[in-house]
């Protein structure tokens, strides 16, 4: 079931890494990491697809200020769900995106629109690197990923494009896949999940004082926002190697279980 052999219609960005080149001529194993959104929206369809995936852990990125407010994660089978909220107290602004994207808090919007300018992601995405929670929950996700009694491993975020899409940066990094295809991966986000945002888009229209040009940021992913990522990496750790190694404490362990486990 690697690439896009299978689908999700409540999950439409949802996809396994398998197949990616890695280090060593090596690629990324089929099945054994899974990027995803937050599971709540899934339908009875997508159910089968889930189990045939068969998870075994879940690592959910979200903050419980947004888990409160969403439909609960459908899981099949009795995967291990570890929490490790990546979130920013100063920067709600995943909060904001949750309620705006499960289309009951619109009043969510003031605020979004004002924390969610591509600036504020950009910045956002300069968080990642830096921030203590951020720090803490990619790091630990990474080992979680290194250990083969976690895997196969499903890790998301609400949207599955920002901290589920900077942890993917971090893990296919640590296996040798290279920038431009990293870069690749990372924006077929748009293209996977252009008709929900339709949708969002088209509700928005529906309310006139609500300016929908403002809250395109925060739907969509952007070669910008990963571009904050990686400068800030260089201005802190000098290389994405100083950012693993200093910035998460990922050890030379760490990173060697990973490659045995995730490339074949």
């Amino acid at each position: 079931m690697a690439g896009r052999d299978w689908e999700m219609v409540g999950a439409p960005n949802a996809r396994d890494l398998g197949g990616l080149p890695g280090a060593d001529g090596r690629r990324v194993r089929a099945g054994r990491l899974i990027r995803t959104p937050a599971l709540g929206r899934l339908t009875d369809e997508d159910l089968p697809v889930l189990a045939k995936l068969g998870p075994v852990c879940v690592v959910d990125l979200r903050d419980g200020s947004e888990i409160a407010v969403a439909p609960s994660d459908r899981l099949v089978g009795e995967p291990r769900v570890v929490h490790l909220p990546v979130h920013d107290p100063e920067h709600p602004v995943f909060t904001y995106v949750s309620a705006v994207l499960l289309g009951h808090d619109l009043d969510a919007y003031a605020e979004l629109a004002r924390e969610g300018t591509a600036g504020a992601m950009a910045e956002i995405y300069r968080w990642f690197v830096t921030g203590e929670s951020a720090r803490v929950g990619f790091a630990e996700a990474v080992r979680l990923a290194s250990r083969p009694e976690n895997l196969p491993l499903v890790y998301h975020c609400s949207a599955g494009k920002d901290r589920t899409g900077w942890l993917t940066v971090i893990l296919l990094t640590a296996l040798g896949v290279d920038e431009a295809t990293i870069r690749t991966e990372y924006l077929r986000n748009n293209a996977l999940t252009a008709s929900l945002r339709a949708v969002i888009v088209e509700a928005m229209r529906r309310q006139p004082e609500l300016d929908v040009e403002a809250v395109l940021p925060v739907l969509e992913v952007r070669a910008g926002y990963l571009d904050a990522g990686y400068d800030e990496v260089r201005r802190v750790h000098g290389s994405f190697d100083g950012y693993l190694r200093d910035g998460l404490g990922l050890t030379d362990d760490d990173l060697t279980a990973l490659r045995a486990q995730l490339l074949e």
